[in-house]
């Protein structure tokens, strides 16, 4: 199973817990790619996903299955040779958008489950990854308050949500819809840009059921939870905005102890790349 994950440093808290999650709920072998870069650029700097966190997340994977793996790609030269120039000071990490740069990576599979980093895995994913991807450039959820706004015909929603998409690469380079996209994000300032694009020029798009991008609370046959931004009426309206890695607000706000067990590993993980960067900056062997 093909999974991609995008950012830069700052993606880690997440992505150890994502990847966690997938471990207990996927037995075959996972290959997981994370496109990063590196940029002492004023208007977007950012620092790469560290090599300690990809070691030990590696290691980890072949734990549970030895033909598993964990790979970094650098796509500092790929987002340098043509930035998403009218959105780099948006509200939303430019660094996301590198998952619109995946079609010029000639290494990355056909087939691919992009996740953003605060997506949670909760049961199998065997039927919905495997589904049917003929002539369809990618498969998602709708966006739960999006879809309501934005449509390209008023009577239908058709907005998906990208923190969640089945990719079929080799039908997006066909169709260029990522150059297309790029050239979007290059071009015009966009709220929530990549996901902005992607609704725009897809064309060819599967909508899925919402318990594979489940973005409102959990429910029993919710297979992956999206914790995006939210907003409660009661008992004023107010927007709740909890990150998985958050733990005391996991409890406190939203109530939730359903992946206490997980976050006590993910703990200890954090811990153990903490010690072994110690070790390194110590100088110990």
């Amino acid at each position: 199973m093909n999974i991609l994950y995008c950012g830069d440093k700052n993606i880690e808290d997440g992505l150890i817990l994502s990847v966690l999650s997938l471990l207990k709920n996927v037995k075959e072998a996972l290959s997981i790619y994370i496109l990063t870069m590196q940029s002492e650029d004023v208007d977007c700097s950012c620092q790469a996903v560290t090599e300690s966190t990809i070691e030990y997340l590696n290691q980890k994977v072949k734990q549970s299955n030895v033909e598993s793996f964990v790979k970094k790609i650098d796509m500092t030269k790929y987002f340098q040779g043509d930035k998403p120039l009218a959105n780099l000071k948006t509200r939303f990490t430019p660094f996301c958008m590198l998952r619109l740069y995946a079609d010029l990576v000639e290494e990355l599979p056909d087939r691919l489950l992009y996740l953003d980093n605060d997506v949670i895995c909760r049961g199998d994913l065997e039927s919905f990854y495997y589904q049917d991807m003929h002539n369809t450039e990618l498969a998602g959820v709708l966006d739960y308050y999006g879809s309501w706004f934005f449509r390209k015909q008023f009577w239908k929603r058709d907005y998906v949500n990208s923190g969640v998409l089945l990719l079929n690469l080799e039908r997006i380079r066909e169709t260029k819809l990522f150059e297309q996209c790029r050239k979007r994000c290059r071009e015009k300032k966009m709220f929530m840009p990549d996901q902005s694009a992607i609704n725009k020029y897809a064309v060819e798009k599967k909508l899925l059921a919402r318990r594979y991008n489940e973005q409102r609370k959990l429910h029993a046959n919710t297979v992956l939870q999206h914790f995006t931004t939210s907003f409660r009426f009661l008992p004023w309206f107010h927007k709740v905005s909890v990150k998985p890695w958050q733990i005391e607000k996991m409890h406190r706000v939203l109530k939730l102890h359903e992946y206490d067990a997980l976050l006590e590993e993910y703990v200890n993980v954090q811990k153990s790349i903490q010690n072994e960067n110690q070790k390194t900056e110590g100088g110990v062997a």
